[in-house]
Parts: structure tokens; C-alpha cells; sequence
């Protein structure tokens, strides 16, 4: 049941980032809405699956790459569709869509292993933890995208090419509204998500704080997105340094996701989870 509903999850979202493209170039309202709904099927398809996941492991099912991409991947569309609600904005579907359909995609390429969950994994700090930890990777991700769109958006007009791409765009306004907003949500996230870990730590570990190249990466992405909302909040950062310094801050969390999880941490690797021990 739990592999058919991820191929469900798939499939919808595949073929929702389909629709988000055609819609990117032929602009049609009634292909938007198809691909939204579909999109909202494959999410809701996505969650079963996780949901069935929990309840067969107990513990967040991210104890491994592939889980761990396919969650990232839900974390980005449940993201979109929060956003979606306030913003309205038809266009960042066709972003925001093919980037978690690549990432579902390459959780799906990759073996699946049997988990061995630890007794000491089914904390329900652990599972608030990973949740935080990725809505809020959901929403850095939504702002690394605006900030290309924003870029995209200032270089057309700079160069004065208001040609179809510019006019498929947001203005520069909106871009970086969303921007600031999905900031504004991500960082909570990830600072509870942060606390959170501290306090599984001390129950699981007996220490708050190790110094593992993940907590430390952490530590690093943590204060750069601070010093973006400070920028933000304080200075009246807007447009395009704030969307530099969004793609920087995201680079930053795509390393500590991939490079620090697989390569450089001890107890936060996904060996040491119990589950795969390589791809």
C-alpha cells in the first residue's frame, strides 16, 4: 500500500510540473488550475504515504537519503501550497513543481533499504524535530526560488528585454514579498527545529550540544539566514542583494543536506540512523 501511494505521489507530481511548464508558456488559466489540483493530489498522496510510514516505523520516516529527498520534496510543495494561499501567484507553481518533481524523482531512482529504527528514535522531540526541520527547508527553498525569478525578472529589465519571459513574471514587488514572507515562516521553523534537536540530544545522548559537523553546519546556516533577516528587518535589504544573499543561504543548506549528512557527520550521518549506508 505505502509503495503504490508513493508512486501515486509520483506520478501526480510529475505530471503536475508538466502542467506548471505548458502553463509558464502558454499562460491558459484552466491549465494552472489542472496542474494545481493535481499537484494538491500528489501532496496529499505524498502524506498518506508518510503518515503510513510513521505508523509502521514510529519515528519520521527520513532514516536514509531516498526518505529524506522524498521528504524534502513534500516539505517544498506543502510550502508552496501555504504560500500559495496568501499570494495567489500562478506562475511560482512552475518552479517550485519541477524542483520537488527532480527530487522525488531521485528518491525514486535510489534502492530502497530495510530500516532498523533504535528504540531511541521514537521520541516525539525527534519527530517534531525532522518535521520543523523541513517545512522550514520547504520555505528556504520557495525563497531560493524567488530570488531566481527576482533575478531573472531585474535582468530582463535592466537589459530592457520585456520580451515573453518578463512578461510571464511577477513585477520585482511581488517577487520580493515572497521572498521576505517565505523567509519570515522558514526561519521560526528552523530555529524550533534547531531547539528541538538540542532537546532529543540530551534525552537520546545525554548532551545538548556536540559539536558534530552537522549541529556546527547548522549553527553556520542558521546565523546567515539571521544575518539575511537581519539585513531584512534592520538595514531595509530589498531586491536584488537580498536575493543574493538568499541563493548563498541556500547553497549553504543544500550542502549541510547532502554534503555534511552523507560525507562529514558522525551520529547525524544516515548510517548511523539505520539506514542506508551509501548511495
Amino acid at each position: 500500500m505505502s509503495l503504490l501511494l508513493f508512486k501515486s505521489a509520483l506520478f501526480f507530481v510529475l505530471l503536475a510540473a508538466g502542467g506548471f511548464i505548458v502553463y509558464l508558456v502558454r499562460q491558459q488559466k484552466l491549465v494552472y488550475k489542472w496542474s494545481y489540483r493535481i499537484l494538491l493530489a500528489g501532496f496529499i498522496c505524498h502524506t498518506l504515504f508518510f503518515a503510513q510510514q510513521y505508523y509502521e516505523l514510529g519515528v519520521a520516516p527520513v532514516l536514509n537519503m531516498k526518505s529524506a529527498l522524498s521528504f524534502f520534496s513534500w516539505g517544498i510543495i506543502g510550502a508552496y501550497l501555504i504560500l500559495q494561499l496568501k499570494f495567489r501567484l500562478m506562475v511560482l507553481g512552475s518552479f517550485v513543481a519541477p524542483f520537488a518533481a527532480f527530487l522525488m524523482l531521485l528518491s525514486s531512482t535510489i534502492p530502497g533499504v530495510d530500516m532498523v529504527v533504535k528504540p531511541m528514535y521514537r521520541s516525539m522531540w525527534l519527530t517534531i524535530h525532522i518535521g520543523t526541520m523541513f517545512i522550514g527547508n520547504g520555505m528556504f527553498a520557495v525563497t531560493f526560488l524567488t530570488a531566481i525569478m527576482y533575478l531573472l525578472q531585474e535582468h530582463q529589465i535592466k537589459r530592457k528585454k520585456l520580451g515573453s519571459i518578463h512578461s510571464r513574471l511577477p513585477s520585482l514587488q511581488t517577487l520580493d514579498s515572497i521572498n521576505y514572507y517565505s523567509l519570515m515562516y522558514g526561519f521560526p521553523l528552523l530555529t524550533i527545529g534547531m531547539i528541538t534537536g538540542s532537546i532529543y540530544a540530551q534525552y537520546a545522548l545525554g548532551s545538548y550540544w556536540r559539536w558534530d559537523p552537522k549541529e556546527t553546519w547548522s549553527l553556520i546556516t542558521w546565523l546567515f539566514y539571521a544575518a539575511l533577516i537581519h539585513e531584512r528587518v534592520a538595514v531595509g535589504w530589498r531586491g536584488r542583494r537580498a536575493s543574493i544573499m538568499s541563493i548563498i543561504c541556500f547553497i549553504l543548506l543544500l550542502f549541510l543536506f547532502f554534503g555534511v549528512s552523507l560525507w562529514l557527520s558522525d551520529y547525524h550521518s544516515f548510517s548511523s540512523l539505520g539506514g542506508q549506508t551509501g548511495i
